[in-house]
């Protein structure tokens, strides 16, 4: 096994961004190993049978769930304080009613859904976001937190699905704080491109 902690992720899925974030800002080297989801390596099905981007592999064992590899990271090391500013009700409600709305806004065909329907539950969802930021920058005050960092991911995706739409929205806080994280050099650094990975290839580090 390789020396660092080696992530299995995939540049484009909200769940790896906001681990890739956590792993990034809590100064946690890794390996980061891009998976090409048609083609999964055995090595990630070995460490993780159901093989479900990201997984982390370090000396202690094998973590498959994204807020648990951002709380892991951050024990370690929390710099900028984010769990601090966790509000886990918030981030349950992003991963559990929101994504089940965006997923069937946004992949209609697969799951034989009213896109229109879930959009505007989704909306709905979004207001709740809107009314945190009143008076604050970030969803749990004026920093940047876990709460923020972990739920950032899906919102962009919303909003990429119909930026047009989206932008046109009465959501002028929450159009800002998606604009902000979007810019941010964090964001820029954990989106960087990298090819799939194959046995052999020389680490490539997430640092």
């Amino acid at each position: 096994m390789s020396d660092s902690p080696i992530l299995y992720s995939f540049r484009r899925c909200p769940y790896a961004m906001r681990a890739r974030m956590a792993l990034l800002v809590s100064g946690t080297v890794c390996e980061i190993r891009e998976v090409k989801l048609s083609r999964k390596p055995e090595a990630l099905i070995a460490a993780s049978p159901k093989a479900t981007v990201p997984v982390i592999v370090h000396a202690d064992g094998v973590i498959e769930e994204s807020i648990e590899i951002m709380r892991w990271s951050l024990e370690r090391n929390d710099p900028e304080g984010w769990l601090e500013r966790e509000d886990r009700a918030l981030i349950e409600a992003n991963d559990g009613p929101f994504k089940h709305h965006l997923d069937r806004y946004k992949y209609p065909d697969r799951h034989i859904s009213d896109p229109a329907e879930h959009r505007a539950a989704g909306l709905a969802l979004l207001g709740v976001l809107e009314a945190r930021l009143a008076g604050q920058a970030h969803l749990c005050g004026d920093a940047r937190g876990m709460t923020d960092v972990a739920i950032f991911p899906f919102v962009r995706q919303f909003a990429e699905t119909d930026r047009a739409w989206f932008d046109a929205q009465p959501l002028p806080r929450l159009q800002a704080w998606l604009r902000g994280h979007l810019a941010s050099a964090l964001f820029a650094a954990i989106m960087l491109r990298f090819d799939p990975w194959r046995p052999g290839d020389a680490p490539l580090r997430l640092q």
